[in-house]
């Protein structure tokens, strides 16, 4: 977009030079070229707080441990309907058909088992279901650490074939819980696992913390109708809030098995006796004889002390005249770990311990709730659904996340390409002095030329220091013997908004300190206005006047002038004694072919001319922030390339008014009327966006970083302030901060009627229902009496008050609309409220920023 107004450039900063942008002019009152007003922040000095540091850890745990926990996700999802999966692939074989007879005792199971197998049956589950096959259990031997388990036919004894998938499910288990690892080293890396995922449940919880946390509508609803990025951010926030208790509870019970050291010292607190490790099976023992312990009357006293049992694990004894051991769950009990515990003497069936659950500690019981939790059975099936679903889940975190990652990354490219391209290649050694680049930039386009002129001439083997001159005092200049300026002019020949208390100082320095000073000044900006390239001459008339001497005449670029930018680059050459790459080169193919999808008119029977929105659909690959610019041909009534000899030289800017996640590019675009035949009398490109191009018409359309408007999407409040098609910038920066849950938001916007002019006023008073905008001041100033007319800059004086508030709480503001009237009376306003010093470190910090026509 253009600079700055009578006489400002056109700047569009970190873009490559493969993507410079064409000189813009502003489809404005009449359509005629106008530039815009940016001021430049100082956003680009990262200034951590809290947020942005979980921020950090969020997406950097995401990227690295939550890929594995993909891992642990699905395989626990496999794990928890094993037991349905097994029987669905062995029917028959963990469950017989019922007979008439009675099933088989422990003890006859196990005589029938020793017999068959020859080894000593240690324990038996029994299943009080009829026909459920009874499990027995082995004794371990050599080498090993637990011993083998067959399945018995309830009624005969006999061992029922192996599970199919058996194999498969214990592998998917040591997958789960150790990740094939060595068991001790496996439970710990697991263990870190859980504990990442426990931090990105609860940094997330952070970062999406809404201004008004009990509405659950703002935690728990999905919008379906997003699209792009924002349907991934809004899939990932919201699934994540969803999940967020179900991953707590498996992440604090997994910790339990991972750590000895946890687990030891809760098992203690619980009242439970130390774990003891368990040995295996001697190598190259004897086979154990079997056990010849008769355990009838041990199971007859079982079943008459306690009824309404569904399963007991029956532990035989090793030793003549040890109790029987009996582990059983009842009926009534609250999840499948709630075990009651029954010792009974062999010899004549004598109960000599009985623990029933509800009579244990009430530590021990809240320990035997750990693994109903972690595999959700504590909650019965629907549980066990939402622990798998929960499960299921991580590898769509990971996928979105990845997604929003990398979405970032390409993003940040551009910006940090011309800065990559300076430093990543010193050129041949320069023994002398550097010379100073500096520059004075509203949108970045004259920072951008400063940076790539300051690599050629590092290339060139100079040595270079490059300053901005927003936090430069002119003082500095005296440290060097050469100066090379790029300067853009803002306004009517003033200094661009970050450099008026530089221009300030400088026009209060007196006699002759600077001397020793060479300099070369390149001055942007657009003939279309009367103060061409103003405080480019203004500021080389200053340096003179100082005493600093020009090494060539001053340079002007009037809208990105080939020829001016050639001269440039052989003023550097001269400067450099090498040759010089030419500076500022730009490319047709930086535009791309957009289409026409639909166009709205958003304000019928207005006073102040058609106001459309525009949406237009364009490459899927397409990616901008909010405050970002379209720079769009300009075409005539038959769609023809108007207004130049090249097209190149004619394109409009538009702020965008929508977020690549939603699918689409959006503008507001103000119909412009004038007098004469010339297309029909309608503003070149407004007359064809809104008018003459059919719907599906192709439209050539450059995106433009513009990061002096760039958003804040940090923690800190922000105010936003336009008029009229001025809504256009502002509405993508609301929109993202409501992506991002940052509620901290006032804005004040004008128009002339509220019956016609409530441009957007369906989405705006929804951010207000729901405390997305803490404060909005919609003024229309034609529907005051006579005399009595309010604009925006009159309702932000009324408010002073909580402006101040707003400021003190480091808020940052944001103009978007009309240079005449609305801009220059809310610079007035905060100059009263600031004075001219505040005013000028709001500018400095980088929290006045502009967009303004």
């Amino acid at each position: 977009m253009p600079d700055a107004p009578h006489g400002g450039a056109i700047e569009s900063r970190f873009m490559t030079t493969s993507s410079l942008p064409h000189p813009l002019p502003r489809a404005g009152a009449d359509d005629a070229t106008q530039t815009r007003q940016l001021a430049v922040p100082q956003h680009r000095r990262w200034h951590w707080n809290g947020k942005q540091l979980w921020f950090q850890l969020h997406w950097f745990i995401g990227i690295t441990a939550g890929t594995v926990l993909v891992i642990i996700g699905l395989s626990g999802a496999t794990l928890a309907f094993k037991d349905e999966l097994l029987d669905v692939m062995n029917p028959g074989v963990r469950h017989v058909p019922v007979e008439t007879r009675a099933p088989l005792t422990p003890a006859q199971l196990a005589s029938i088992a020793a017999a068959e197998h020859g080894q000593r049956v240690a324990s038996i589950t029994m299943y009080a279901e009829a026909g459920a096959a009874p499990r027995l259990f082995f004794a371990p031997k050599n080498g090993q650490r637990r011993g083998e388990s067959i399945y018995s036919h309830p009624y005969t004894g006999a061992t029922q074939p192996a599970l199919t998938g058996a194999g498969f499910f214990e592998w998917t288990e040591s997958l789960h819980r150790w990740l094939l690892l060595p068991r001790d080293p496996g439970r710990q890396v697991a263990g870190a696992l859980a504990l990442c995922l426990l931090g990105l449940a609860l940094s997330g919880l952070y970062l999406r913390w809404p201004r008004r946390p009990l509405d659950w509508r703002t935690w728990l609803t999905f919008d379906p109708a997003l699209k792009g990025r924002s349907f991934l951010w809004n899939l990932h926030a919201v699934a994540g809030t969803w999940c967020l208790v179900v991953y707590v509870a498996l992440t604090l019970t997994g910790i339990y098995w991972s750590y000895d050291v946890v687990r030891d010292n809760i098992d203690a607190w619980a009242g439970k006796p130390p774990r003891t490790a368990q040995a295996p099976g001697k190598k190259g023992a004897p086979k154990e004889p079997a056990s010849t312990a008769d355990i009838s009357l041990a199971w007859h006293s079982f079943q008459q002390h306690a009824p309404g049992w569904t399963l007991a694990t029956v532990r035989l004894p090793t030793r003549p005249g040890e109790a029987v051991q009996f582990t059983w769950l009842a009926s009534d009990a609250p999840h499948e770990r709630a075990r009651s515990r029954m010792s009974i003497a062999p010899a004549d069936g004598t109960v000599t311990e009985n623990a029933p659950y509800s009579q244990q500690a009430l530590g021990a019981r809240l320990v035997n709730i750990i693994y109903p939790l972690h595999m959700g059975t504590y909650f019965g099936l629907p549980g066990r659904i939402i622990v798998t679903l929960a499960s299921l889940g991580l590898p769509l975190f990971a996928i979105t996340g990845w997604m929003l990652y990398l979405g970032r990354r390409k993003s940040k490219r551009a910006v940090q390409a011309q800065r990559a391209l300076l430093a990543g290649n010193p050129g041949k050694p320069d023994t002398g002095l550097p010379t100073l680049v500096a520059y004075a930039s509203q949108s970045g386009q004259a920072e951008r030329l400063a940076l790539e002129s300051a690599r050629a001439l590092q290339q060139a083997g100079v040595a270079v220091d490059v300053q901005s001159l927003d936090h430069f005092d002119p003082a500095q200049l005296r440290q060097y013997e050469r100066a090379l300026i790029v300067a853009s002019t803002f306004g009517e020949g003033e200094a661009p908004d970050g450099t008026r208390r530089f221009a300030r100082l400088l026009q209060h320095t007196s006699g002759a300190p600077l001397a020793g000073l060479a300099f070369g000044m390149l001055a942007l900006g657009d003939r279309h206005y009367g103060a061409f390239c103003g405080f480019g001459h203004a500021l080389e008339r200053q340096l003179r006047a100082l005493g600093a001497t020009p090494i060539f005449p001053l340079i002007e670029v009037d809208k990105h002038d080939p020829a001016a930018l050639a001269a440039w680059s052989t003023a550097l050459a001269r400067c450099s004694g090498s040759a010089i790459d030419a500076i500022g080169v730009q490319e047709e193919a930086s535009y791309a072919e957009w289409r026409l999808a639909r166009r709205v008119l958003l304000n019928p029977g207005s006073l102040g001319g058609e106001l459309h929105e525009i949406t237009l659909i364009g490459p899927a690959d397409a990616a901008w922030e909010a405050g970002a610019l379209a720079d769009i041909i300009a075409c005539n009534a038959d769609g023809s390339e108007g207004d130049a000899q090249s097209a190149q030289h004619a394109p409009r800017s538009y702020s965008l008014a929508s977020l690549p996640s939603d699918g689409e590019l959006q503008l507001l675009v103000r119909q412009e009327r004038h007098a004469g035949e010339k297309n029909a009398g309608y503003g070149l490109c407004s007359g064809w966006l809104t008018r003459f191009a059919p719907l599906g018409a192709g439209i050539r359309l450059r995106l433009q970083a513009n990061p002096a408007f760039a958003p804040a999407l940090v923690d800190v409040p922000c105010i936003y302030i336009g008029n009229g098609s001025g809504l256009a910038g502002l509405r993508a920066h609301l929109r993202a901060r409501y992506r991002a849950g940052l509620a901290r938001n006032w804005l004040l916007f004008g128009e002339r009627q509220q019956a016609v002019d409530s441009i957007c006023g369906a989405e705006l008073q929804g951010w207000l229902d729901a405390g997305h905008l803490a404060r909005l001041d919609k003024v229309f100033s034609r529907d005051g009496g006579p005399g009595q007319r309010e604009y925006v800059q009159d309702r932000l004086r009324a408010s002073s008050g909580e402006l101040r508030q707003w400021l003190a709480q480091g808020a940052i503001v944001y103009v978007c609309g009309s240079l005449q009237g609305m801009a220059a009376g809310i610079d007035a306003v905060l100059q009263e409220v600031l004075g001219q010093e505040g005013l000028d470190a709001l500018l400095a910090a980088g929290r006045y920023r502009r967009d303004v026509y």
